[in-house]
Formats: C-alpha cells, structure tokens, sequence
C-alpha cells in the first residue's frame, strides 16, 4: 500500500492558527437537543435586589443569544438559569451559572455578560477565612484597594482581568492564565505579602516577554528575590544605665518586692473596696491636675512677648548719657571751687 504520509496537502498553508479555538455555533451540535434539562440557582443579598429588578431584561436578552432561561425571584431571593429546547451549547449553561455568581456579588451587569464569550473565566475567591482578626482583615483587604484603588487597577492592567473587591470575597473575570495569577496575589496579600511585589514581577515578565531570545529561558535571575524581614523577632539589648565596676559578691541580689509586698508597705492592701477606690480616684484626679497646670503654662508661652534688643540698647544709651552728665556737673563744680579757693 503506497505511503499517505507525504502527499500534498493544498488546504494546510501557513498562515492557518492550528490553536484557534472557533466559536461553537448550533450547526456544530450534531446531536441535537439534551437529553435532561440542567439548571443552576444562587441566592442574592437583599441590597441587590433594586438594582437586579432593573436589569433583568438584559440579561433575559444576553441569555436568549445562547438558549438559556433565566428567572429572578424576589420572594425567595434567588436566580435561577436553566436549558431549553433551543439550547446547543453544552458549556453556556455553565457560563449562565458563573454570570448569576457574578450577580450576586455586585458585579455589573454590562461587565457580568461578558463571562459569555469564549476564553473568559470567572473566579470568586473567598478571603475572610485567610485572616482571623477583623482589623488586620480589613487592613490586608485595603492593600488590595490600594490609594484611590491604584493598585486594583495596577494588578487589572497586567493580568488583563476584572477584579471586584466586595465584602468578604474577590471575584475575578478574565483568561485563564490571569485568573491564577490573581489568586495568587490575593492568597499572598491576605498572608501578609504586599501586592506591590507581584505589580513589579509582572511588570518584568512583561517587559521580558517582549525580547524574543529569552522566550525560552529562565527568568529567575531577573526576578527581583524580598527577602521577609520579621522585626518583632529581633534580639533588643537589655538597657544598662549604671556602667560603674561593682565590687564581686557571690551571694545573688535580693529578690524584688512582689506587688503584693509594695500594697503592705503603703497600707492600700488593708483599704477596704470603697476607700481603694477613693485613693486611686483622687491619685488619677492629682495627676490629671498637674497635666492641666503643664498644659496652662505652654499655653501661656504663646502670650509672653519677646525680648527686643533694640528698646534695651536705647536704655542703655540713655543711663550713659545720663552718667556721662553727672561726671561733667562734678568737674564743673570741682573746677569751681578750686577757682573760689
């Protein structure tokens, strides 16, 4: 049987894209309608309700395109999508349900329908469970934010996604390969890991990508290495104020007076409930005091006038003027008795 292998092959040029994924079109389904009907609900938060209502009809409308029924539920909060007989994509009614996901948690709906087209994913990452104490919760979720939302749209324009921070979660659209770098951001971020960071590695792989001789290289050695500095953990020298060379005693210095020992001394540990009280209530009023009369003096400062050297230097011209005329009346009159005598 003569060889197939190298016969010629008109139809196969250049510049057909073997990668290209075509868009699924109803004369692709060859099988026809499903055999079962599939559907998908998601519960929504009362305050989207208003905004829903308003644009349910297009969203009905996007759905139709691809032969999906929606319906909204008010009464129970919910969203529902489901196949229909016109239905002939398989994987739009997964989209459906990533599109009501999305809905539920206050994407728009003008950038929520985008989830429809081929080559755009969804992700919704959970963030409140990384962090267990509220502030540094909200602290770490602000980082992501960053100064009037720069960072967010930083961390968009290099991973070519969406990105909606929204209580407790981070929903994500866009391809694939940015989808999981954005997961990795927000995972780093909520441990602790600025995403200022990942904005300049991603920045590098960008400018790197360009150059076609390192395409096939590794770029470990152009990524920038943080190292993690933990202060807290830092050894702090013991502070000795006296530095004086003390005589050598083997006998270990006496032990300090408990809190217990100093309240005996003072006579607060025999004080009843009501005269403890009394005493620190009068201790705290002498000190507030004594920070009132601190604060009154600095604000006496303010109205104390300055010195000024040039009233000071006229004074002193005046006294030795004034000097100066006494000594001359003295000779005056010494001249004048000598002359008499």
């Amino acid at each position: 049987m003569p060889s197939t292998y190298k016969k010629e092959k008109p139809w196969d040029t250049d510049d057909i894209d073997k990668w290209k994924i075509d868009e699924f079109k109803s004369t692709d389904n060859l099988g026809g309608t499903f055999a079962e009907e599939s559907s998908f609900a998601t519960l929504f938060p009362k305050y989207r309700e208003v905004y829903l209502r308003e644009s349910w009809p297009y969203i009905t409308r996007a759905l139709e395109k691809h032969g999906i029924a929606c319906t909204l539920d008010l009464v129970e909060g919910s969203m529902t999508v489901k196949t229909t007989r016109k239905t002939f994509d398989p994987a739009a009614i997964l989209n459906a349900r990533d599109l009501i996901r999305l809905l539920a948690r206050s994407v728009p709906a003008q950038q929520a329908v985008k989830i429809l087209d081929d080559g755009v994913a969804a992700d919704i990452i959970k963030i409140r469970n990384l962090v267990r104490n509220k502030e540094r919760f909200v602290k770490r979720r602000q980082r992501i934010l960053g100064p009037n939302g720069s960072t967010l749209k930083a961390l968009e324009l290099l991973t070519g996604c969406y990105i909606l921070v929204q209580g407790n979660t981070v929903s994500a659209m866009g391809p694939y390969k940015g989808l999981k770098e954005v997961r990795r951001i927000i995972n780093d971020c909520m441990a602790n890991v600025h995403p200022i960071y990942h904005v300049k590695e991603l920045m590098i792989k960008r400018e790197l990508a360009k150059d076609p001789e390192l395409v096939n290289e590794s770029w470990e050695r152009f990524l920038p290495n943080f190292k993690k500095r933990n202060l807290s953990k830092r050894r702090m020298p013991h502070k000795v104020t006296d530095k004086s060379k003390k005589v050598y005693t083997p006998f270990p210095p006496p032990q300090e007076k408990s809190k217990v020992d100093l309240q005996i001394e003072s006579g607060e540990y025999f004080l009843g409930k009501q005269a403890r009280e009394r005493r620190e209530r009068e201790q705290r009023e002498e000190a507030m005091r004594e920070k009132m009369a601190e604060k009154r003096k600095e604000r006496q400062k303010e109205f104390v006038p300055p010195k000024e050297d040039g009233v000071v230097r006229e004074k002193k011209r005046k006294r030795k003027e004034g000097e100066d005329g006494e000594e001359k009346k003295r000779k005056k009159k010494s001249e004048a008795e000598e002359v008499e005598a």
